[in-house]
C-alpha cells in the first residue's frame, strides 16, 4: 500500500509536509516544507510534520516556511485574513490577502503607512467605530508588511 493511502499514524516518519498558499486570485505556493509559523487571529502557531488536525482563522502577520534540508532555506509571506487547515500532513493556507515577502517594497509600504496614519474618520460618521477599526487595521497591516520587508532586506533576499 502506498504511504499516501495509509492513515497518517501508520505512514513512515516524514521530515516534511505539503503546504499550499492560495488567495482568491492565485496559488502562491505548493511545496514540501519542514516547518511553518502561521499567523492566526489570536497569535502564531507552529506546524511540524504529522501535526494533529487544526482549522484556524488567520490574522494579520507573517507566514514563515522552512524548507526541508535538501531544499534548504526559508520563505515568508505577508498574510491578512483567511483560514488555515492542517490535516493528513497537508497545510492549506486560504488567505484573503497574501504577498510573498520578496515582492514587498519598503518605499511603497512606507507611503501606504503614511497614508493610513493620515486617514481620519469624521465624528459624525454613520459607522464611525467600524471606520476607525478599518483605519487601525490598515495601519497595523502596513507596519507588519514593513517589518517583513526590512527583515527580508536584512537577510539579503
Amino acid at each position: 500500500m502506498p504511504a499516501s493511502d495509509m492513515p497518517p499514524e501508520d505512514r513512515p516518519v516524514s521530515k516534511s509536509f505539503r503546504c499550499k498558499v492560495v488567495t482568491p486570485d492565485a496559488q502562491l505556493l505548493d511545496s514540501d516544507v519542514a516547518y511553518a509559523s502561521v499567523p492566526a487571529w489570536d497569535g502564531s502557531f507552529g506546524v511540524l510534520p504529522r501535526r494533529a488536525p487544526i482549522l484556524a482563522k488567520l490574522g494579520t502577520g507573517e507566514l514563515t516556511l522552512r524548507f526541508p534540508d535538501g531544499d534548504g532555506g526559508e520563505r515568508s509571506f505577508f498574510i491578512d485574513g483567511g483560514f488555515a487547515k492542517m490535516a493528513d500532513d497537508e497545510l492549506v493556507i486560504v488567505a484573503e490577502h497574501a504577498v510573498p515577502a520578496e515582492q514587498l517594497s519598503e518605499s511603497d509600504i512606507e507611503a501606504e503607512l503614511k497614508e493610513a496614519e493620515a486617514r481620519t474618520v469624521p465624528e459624525d460618521a454613520e459607522h464611525g467605530v467600524a471606520e476607525q477599526a478599518k483605519v487601525r487595521n490598515a495601519v497595523q497591516a502596513a507596519k507588519v508588511k514593513l517589518r517583513i520587508a526590512k527583515a527580508v532586506r536584512a537577510r539579503g533576499i
